[in-house]
């Protein structure tokens, strides 16, 4: 699910709802049938502190949260940060606005030696656990062609100072800078159809990841006092995954499901099963919020 909970992706993209206020929690179970689950779970907070309906423009406030536990050693990630994002309309109707936002936040990876067996007995690790301070930043944009398109592109960078997560406090381990771009549009269409490609890129030192793909979504009612839409589609993780996604939102709710199938080499071992996640996110809605055909992300 690569934007359901879009400021997981990018900072800027904290206050791109339509409402004052908006909440999700996302679960992943990855790779179960390879050996312990690698689990993730994720959530998120946001409200608006100042937002002018006139001009478009207005500040919002984030925080996020994730932690996950990896193999027999527990080994994992807790991290969480606080978000500041800026929008400004560039145009008076509000068809081009722009984001920037700034992240601080903190962590620590660590492991569990409860089930490491020792080459030699009472030998033991000075240190299980590193904390880390982290900067981000973030930039995004919005524009609106026209009734029936648009687009949302951003780009942002995290983990900005590499900070030290050595175990031994050598100064020998570093966590490398994490660059992100991010593509989505909707195109809609005559009987309440929309199509709605999208793409991710991200990059950490030498590692890569590519994902695209395109969903599809049915308008089944769209009224401030009914609103229900339908939508599947699937993605790729180039050559990785196949990934297959489907979403029901329900005047302020969003439930989501996701799950992707492996297609590298690590398919023979898995058995093609990869992961599946769950997410559910809740908007507070403005009480004057009227449904558009293409709404504004951040009326």
């Amino acid at each position: 699910m690569l934007d359901l909970d879009p400021m997981l992706f990018n900072p800027a993209y904290s206050g791109f709802f339509d409402g004052t206020g908006r909440y999700g929690v996302v679960y992943r179970n990855q790779w179960a049938s390879v050996s312990k689950p690698f689990q993730t779970i994720s959530a998120t907070a946001e409200i608006s502190l100042m937002r002018s309906n006139r001009s478009m423009n207005g500040l919002n406030a984030g925080i996020w949260l994730t932690a996950d536990r990896e193999g027999s050693l527990s080994y994992g990630t807790t991290a969480a940060a606080a978000v500041l994002s800026y929008f400004q309309s560039l145009d008076d109707g509000g068809n081009n606005i722009l984001s920037v936002a700034a992240e601080v936040g903190g962590g620590q990876v660590g492991f569990s030696t409860e089930n490491i067996d020792m080459a030699e007995a009472g030998e033991q690790f000075d240190r299980t656990h590193a904390f880390y301070p982290t900067l981000g930043a973030g930039v995004a944009w919005f524009h609106q062609l026209n009734s029936e398109l648009y687009t949302k592109i951003g780009i942002s960078g995290r983990n900005l100072n590499e900070p030290d997560i050595s175990y031994t406090g050598m100064d020998d381990a570093r966590l490398l800078r994490r660059w992100n771009a991010y593509l989505r549009a909707e195109w809609r269409m005559a009987g309440g159809w929309s199509v709605m490609p999208v793409a991710g890129y991200q990059r950490q030192g030498s590692f890569s990841e590519l994902v695209y793909g395109c969903d599809v979504r049915y308008y089944m009612r769209e009224t401030s006092r009914d609103y229900l839409a339908l939508s599947a589609g699937l993605l790729a993780r180039h050559a990785d995954a196949l990934a297959l996604n489907v979403a029901v939102l329900w005047h302020e709710w969003t439930f989501a499901f996701s799950y992707d199938a492996n297609i590298s080499q690590l398919a023979s071992a898995s058995h093609t099963i990869g992961a599946f996640e769950l997410g559910v996110i809740y908007m507070i809605a403005k009480k004057d919020t009227r449904h558009r055909a293409l709404p504004c992300p951040i009326i």
